[in-house]
């Protein structure tokens, strides 16, 4: 037997690579790295521009250049970068003498020895990982997310006013619409949408144990708190003040357990269409060229929903050991965040894999309505409720003397199917008003659902 050529390990990064690549820019190796240099050169520009150690701040045209060390930063950089990395076996030291390199190369050896000054590893990491899992949600994940979300809203107003049968318990209960089903989940999304928009991406700059004391060293008259508070939010991050050596991650802990929830109602939302399809409820648009079964000609799988709900278990998992292992780190420093926060990558992709088969999938089914018609016209006997209700009422109101409504309806209907006529013969014997007596005559399953549509077209 042959030895294969290197193949990926993951599928993200094989049968799934078109799906997720876009989080590559970001959430890879490559991505860290270039946010790492982004750090390292910000920080110099900071500590000249407050002349510090006898420097002047650059001119335009050196920040220009210097900046280009992450603006255009390509495969040179990350070639130089595992070459040297073989060498010091130092992620964080690497991208050191990269800048280092580089500014030699620029002509501007004189700021060499500020390159990294005062820092601890963590301090560069912190920023970098905020910054790379900050612009990969926004600039990849949420969108998908959101795309989840409008396709479901478009549902949802389409069939705002399609009656269907509700199943509480899988068993047949008081009618809704299909487009107020879909609407609990818009509403459900958008709420997670806004806690996961409004959360702080936050980054330390405090040195070894955050305590200042290597600057302390070298300029005590330095309000350096202040600067590198300055330095943080030029970042467009949350400056973390109080820490060990490591920013204490909380801000991923609760992001992922945000994304996590998100995940969440999406493998709710997963299962429902997919049961709501197994019911004959949802048909799928046939696909040009593709195949359902290997054998069954006739099949076409709900395999958009079956590929989420998978994924976004696989995700869900992920981003729980990111939270419960990121929230802790021994006394002032251990490693195991380090692997762990290599990962994130990985559970995003599964996150985004699931979104994009969520948005197809929603986009390849249309509703039976007759269909749902034909299940309602077969289940009178939730018609109970409605009646029980109204006698109640009606006792109350002095129309009636019946006695427990409810055991009166539960004898007709409870485990029994009742049909239109036996309900409305039922109902033209009841002790009620005549007005009452009309309108539950009026009444039908398909025309039993409330505030259904309403509640869609007004909340979403």
């Amino acid at each position: 037997m042959t030895v294969l050529p290197a193949q990926p390990l993951s599928p993200l990064d094989g049968r799934y690579k078109a799906a997720v690549s876009p989080l590559g820019e970001y959430l890879s190796e490559a991505g860290l790295n270039r946010a790492r240099v982004e750090v390292e050169v910000e920080w110099l520009i900071t500590l000249t521009n407050h002349s510090l150690f006898g420097t002047t701040p650059l001119s335009q045209d050196e920040k220009y250049q210097l900046r280009a060390l992450y603006l255009a930063f390509g495969q040179a950089e990350i070639d130089w970068l595992s070459e040297r990395e073989a060498i010091t076996r130092h992620d964080v030291k690497a991208v050191e003498y990269l800048v280092r390199d580089r500014l030699s190369r620029l002509g501007l050896d004189r700021i060499a020895e500020l390159t990294h000054f005062g820092c601890t590893s963590e301090d560069v990491n912190s920023l970098a990982y905020a910054l790379i899992v900050k612009r990969a949600v926004a600039d990849v994940w949420l969108p998908a997310y959101k795309a989840v979300i409008q396709k479901l809203r478009e549902l949802a107003l389409e069939h705002a006013d399609a009656p269907m049968l509700s199943r509480t318990h899988g068993q047949p209960a008081t009618p809704t619409t299909m487009g107020k089903e879909l609407g609990v989940f818009v509403w459900r999304l958008e709420r997670v949408l806004a806690q996961i928009e409004s959360g702080e991406y936050l980054g330390k700059f405090s040195g070894a144990t955050g305590t200042w004391s290597a600057h302390l060293a070298a300029a005590p008259q330095v309000a350096w708190p202040n600067v590198a508070r300055e330095f943080v939010e030029s970042l467009g991050l949350t400056f973390n003040p109080l820490t060990t050596q490591i920013e204490s991650h909380d801000w991923q802990v609760e992001l992922y357990d945000r994304v996590r929830h998100a995940g969440g109602i999406l493998h709710n939302l997963a299962t429902d269409i997919w049961t709501y399809i197994s019911l004959g409820y949802f048909a799928q648009i046939p696909v040009a060229g593709a195949t359902g079964s290997s054998t069954m000609p006739h099949k076409i799988n709900p395999i958009r929903f079956e590929n989420a709900e998978a994924n976004l278990e696989l995700a869900s998992a992920l981003f729980s050991s990111l939270a419960q292992t990121l929230v802790t780190s021994r006394l002032q420093r251990d490693l195991t965040d380090s692997t762990t926060q290599r990962n994130i990558g990985v559970a995003f992709g599964h996150s985004l894999l699931a979104l994009d088969n969520l948005t197809r999938g929603l986009g390849e089914i249309s509703l039976s309505r007759d269909v749902l018609l034909a299940d309602l016209d077969a289940n009178w006997e939730v018609l109970g409720e409605a009646i029980q209700t109204v006698v109640r009422a009606e006792v109350t109101a002095g129309r009636s003397t019946i006695r427990d409504p409810y055991a009166l309806l539960k004898e007709l209907t409870r485990g029994r199917r009742v049909g239109a006529e036996d309900l409305a013969e039922f109902v033209r014997g009841l002790e009620i008003g005549d007005e009452a007596k009309q309108r539950l005559l009026e009444l039908t399953p398909a025309t039993y659902s409330g505030l259904a549509e309403q509640l869609t077209r007004s909340k979403l």
